[in-house]
């Protein structure tokens, strides 16, 4: 034997079903609160705070960002990426691998 029943009821309507206590005024306190601590905080952000903050180092920050970069950019290629300099202009391209030919049967 089998027996369905259904039963319509908002959220809201089984919250109370089951006892849990409505949480949406003290969301909407939370919420205010934050949005106002927000509002008075935004008047003391200061941007040369938020730069030093990313770039702690300045511009030995970036220098080493860009040799990372470039680190990364040769070992793509098969190069030695752990140097620190720069790829000479005038260096060889990398060599290709040799083509192989497949035997029709």
């Amino acid at each position: 034997m089998k027996i369905n029943i259904d039963i319509e009821m908002t959220p809201e309507e089984a919250r109370k079903v089951i006892g849990l206590p409505d949480l949406a005024p003290m969301q909407e306190e939370l919420v205010a609160q934050i949005s106002d601590q927000i509002k008075r905080n935004v008047a003391y952000v200061d941007p040369e705070l938020l730069v030093k903050l990313a770039l702690p180092v300045g511009v030995e920050g970036i220098d080493k960002l860009q040799k990372l970069f470039w680190g990364v950019a040769k070992s793509a290629v098969g190069g030695n990426g752990a140097s620190d300099e720069e790829p000479e202009s005038d260096s060889p391209a990398p060599k290709k691998a040799p083509k192989t030919r497949r035997k029709r049967s």
